[in-house]
């Protein structure tokens, strides 16, 4: 057998019918096999699929394992040299499988290939090709410095447009493909990862066989949800928390991501991001590239660009509170000015 998809599911019925039809399209002349895992879903989805799809191999988890087990249930009942990681929110093409299965995908010592990704409404989304998270990246990333410069797009792999295709080093959980036994070799998903860092601990361990990763610009699969995920507090924390994941076992720990900075972070009002990765008037420019502004300088400059801010916050008592990671921002910031 050529391929065994993976779509792992929970409590999205409307979803999972419209992924395995376009699954079932896609597969057509293809050697392959569907398996859909259920972790436990409360609405139809098993009994939907026992009706709609009687043939199609289906795994009823008793408990909400989570996605990296869930997963690992799948690909051990797969029987296809490869796999398809593919969320049950996606619809893929009719010609994504047969295009990333040529064998000139697979001839330049290729680990995982993921594609484009799309919302919706057409829009790509840049989840599909990312850079390893370093503390740096990280930052990058979540103070939207990327927005301002490539230079700064390591994240998102922003060396490739969408429309080219190329080795980058992090593919997305919602559409992976690779050959089952390097899965199997590293080990699969780790079953201890945190949200949002499963497909990136993934990625990184089949970098280290010395395999690369491959974006592959000339299919898209439809993602719903994509990320519409809110940056709130919750999203700080479930992020701090993968990179935490990603970093102890990687590397070494960063105090970028230590409780403390991101309770911070998590605090700071709207807008307060927005002033750090702006320029500044001439003269704090400067002051920020020598290391020399001061407190009263920056709180007075902040006051008059977000003047609508002093009823709720003394800026000034704000950045004394927060001295530290407000100078890091600054001075990163800096660079770009």
């Amino acid at each position: 057998m050529q391929l065994s998809v993976i779509i792992l599911n929970y409590n999205v019925r409307y979803f999972l019918e419209q992924c395995v039809l376009s699954v079932q399209k896609a597969l057509e002349g293809i050697d392959g096999e569907i398996i859909v895992i259920d972790n436990a879903s409360s609405d139809d989805s098993c009994e939907m699929m026992k009706t709609k799809f009687p043939h199609i191999k289906l795994i009823e988890n008793k408990d909400n394992l989570g996605f990296p087990k869930g997963n690992n249930i799948g690909v051990a009942r797969a029987k296809g040299e490869y796999i398809c990681i593919l969320n049950p929110d996606t619809v893929v093409a009719e010609d994504t499988f047969t295009k990333i299965l040529n064998t000139k995908n697979w001839q330049l010592n290729i680990g995982i290939i993921g594609c484009k990704l799309i919302d919706g409404a057409g829009n790509f989304l840049p989840e599909s090709k990312r850079g390893v998270p370093t503390p740096w990246v990280a930052f990058t990333k979540i103070f939207g410095l990327y927005k301002i410069s490539n230079y700064f797009g390591k994240y998102y792999a922003q060396h490739l447009s969408e429309n080219e295709s190329g080795k980058v080093d992090i593919l997305v959980g919602a559409f992976m493909m690779m050959k089952r036994e390097l899965y199997l070799k590293v080990g699969g998903f780790d079953e201890n990862c945190f949200m949002y860092s499963d497909d990136i601990d993934l990625s990184y361990l089949v970098l280290k066989t010395g395999k690369s990763n491959y974006y592959f610009h000339e299919t898209s699969v439809i993602h719903y949800k994509g990320e519409s995920t809110v940056r709130d507090g919750t999203y700080m924390k479930r992020f701090r928390e993968a990179m935490q994941f990603f970093y102890k076992k990687h590397f070494n720990k960063s105090w970028f991501f230590s409780n403390a900075s991101t309770a911070t972070m998590a605090r700071m009002p709207d807008g307060f991001v927005d002033l750090i990765v702006t320029s500044p008037p001439y003269n704090m420019r400067t002051r920020i590239r020598n290391g020399k502004y001061t407190t009263r300088e920056w709180s007075e400059h902040f006051s008059k660009k977000y003047a609508h801010f002093r009823d709720d916050l003394s800026i000034h008592e704000y950045y004394r509170q927060h001295r530290r990671i407000i100078s890091e921002m600054l001075r990163v910031s800096s660079l770009v000015l």
